[in-house]
């Protein structure tokens, strides 16, 4: 481990800190909402350390306390982690061989933590950024999930505050640059239509797994171009 924080550098470090920070008030706003939605204290802490999934946290809090089925709730967060698989493959070298630190490597792939490896050039500093990316926010994202929580108890309107916004607006943040390509904008709109269609009409989780048509309109999309090159 030792190796680990020798290898980052200074630059590093201070990015994998903002990232840090930033979850961490995240993590607040999660636990807030969580408690003040009528999940008991224990809730959001338990999720926050065994499922370690900001969206599918959120997305399970919110479904069900919008009146979902808790069922939608589970595989809507399943869906929205699927995307772990291609990270696994992408990354699974900075895991190691022994069988503990690949368990604990897995458990602390997030978004963060692949992009900050992804984004390495030798195996090294992708193997100190993975494991510092994730421990740190592992631990900010916790910190702020009990402040958050504890905050909830007294807090009756996270609306109020601002509160049931900070994550929409983190997701809106990472989603908006990869808009820029012409391929994701079809999906995304597809999506975002049906969902918004869908709504007023079908229990709160349904929409979301409806938005999946976005996924199968952008495949389709690609299959004639794909087809073309091949000729």
């Amino acid at each position: 481990m030792r190796s680990i924080w020798r290898t980052l550098d200074r630059e590093l470090t201070r990015d994998v800190a903002l990232v840090c920070v930033a979850d961490g008030l995240v993590g607040v706003s999660y636990g807030a909402i969580a408690v003040s939605s009528g999940f008991p204290l224990w809730a959001p802490m338990l999720l926050s350390v065994l499922v370690f999934a900001g969206a599918s946290q959120f997305m399970l809090v919110g479904i069900i306390a919008g009146g979902g089925n808790p069922l939608a709730a589970v595989v809507a967060g399943l869906l929205v982690n699927a995307r772990h698989l291609p990270f696994g493959f992408a990354i699974g070298d900075v895991f190691g061989s022994k069988w503990a630190a690949r368990v604990a490597g897995s458990h602390l792939m997030i978004d963060e933590s692949v992009a900050f490896a992804l984004g390495q050039r030798d195996s090294g500093r992708r193997r100190a950024a993975y494991w510092a990316c994730g421990a740190g926010l592992f631990i900010a994202w916790n910190a702020g999930c009990v402040a958050g929580a504890f905050a909830g108890t007294a807090i009756s309107d996270t609306a109020a505050f601002g509160l049931d916004a900070a994550f929409p607006a983190v997701l809106l943040a990472l989603v908006l640059p990869s808009l820029r390509e012409r391929a994701t904008r079809l999906p995304v709109t597809v999506g975002v239509v049906v969902a918004l269609v869908a709504t007023p009409f079908l229990p709160a989780g349904l929409p979301v797994l409806l938005a999946l048509a976005g996924v199968l309109v952008g495949v389709a999309a690609k299959e004639p171009k794909t087809q073309e090159g091949a000729r």
